[in-house]
């Protein structure tokens, strides 16, 4: 039996005071403003830096017009389904009587009903996270999840997701959790996807420590991706993502040595 939309958590933990920012899209690209400061919204830079092959061919398959019909729909269905958490959450009442609304509420239900089961207390709920002079966003839901300190993001889909088809929904977690450490010294150890289609079907995937931090060096090479794509830019705020880049490599050799002597360690 699905979870009825209110009630919320018991408690919102107060262990962070986070900073507020404001959001404007443009020609499809969104940019934070933030502490004065200008950023590219994480979801701008996967788009510019991802392979669309796949989307592109998509859509000549469906047909232009039906691709876009399908994708608005969609991104309304999702929409109204992120503010049917978001509202259980912040124990608020709400009602979406649209068809959308209709078709998105047991979604939310069964995400609240099995995924968000474990989490008894959350810092933040829709709250914009930046990594000073190089990106922002916003994510769904920072919380202390079985113990572990973790963000979460709720995705709606049209069907069932393969690991392999979702890279750029890890890659974003990945860089919200390394923005909350930067700015909070957090030490954020978990990421989870909560996925659900239509037909209520849900899916969940998760990762922590050494997975998030191997996460978190591939959207570093994609960032510096997005800067290299946008030079001037680059340029003029002094970014040097390089640096980033190679403290994560340093660290992820440390990492690699220590697992190899701990191996070598169990056969002796």
């Amino acid at each position: 039996m699905a979870r009825p939309l209110q009630g919320g958590f018991t408690l919102k933990n107060k262990k962070y005071n986070y900073i507020q920012g404001t959001s404007t899209t443009d020609h499809g690209s969104r940019t934070y403003e933030i502490q004065g400061a200008r950023l590219p919204s994480v979801t701008t830079i996967l788009a510019k830096t991802k392979d669309d092959q796949y989307i592109r061919r998509w859509k000549q398959k469906v047909g232009y017009d039906e691709a876009t019909r399908i994708a608005n729909h969609s991104s309304l269905r999702g929409s109204a389904m992120h503010k049917f958490i978001e509202k259980y959450i912040k124990e608020s009442g709400y009602a979406d009587l649209t068809p959308i609304g209709q078709e998105a509420k047991p979604m939310a239900e069964k995400i609240i009903e099995i995924g968000l089961a474990p989490v008894k207390d959350y810092y933040g709920s829709e709250v914009t996270l930046h990594y000073p002079g190089l990106y922002a966003g916003s994510t769904d839901l920072i919380c202390n999840y079985d113990g572990l300190d973790t963000i979460i993001d709720f995705k709606q889909s049209n069907r069932p997701k393969q690991r392999e088809w979702i890279e750029d929904y890890f890659l974003q977690i990945a860089a919200y959790a390394m923005a909350h450490d930067y700015v909070y010294g957090s030490k954020i150890r978990q990421g989870i996807i909560m996925v659900c289609t239509p037909d209520c079907y849900y899916q969940e995937f998760r990762f922590q420590d050494a997975d998030l931090r191997h996460e978190k060096h591939k959207f570093l090479k994609r960032l510096d991706n997005y800067y290299y794509l946008k030079q001037d830019e680059k340029e003029e705020a002094n970014i040097d993502t390089k640096n980033l880049i190679e403290e994560f490599e340093k660290e992820a050799q440390k990492l690699n040595k220590a697992k190899k002597g701990a191996m070598a360690k169990k056969l002796w």
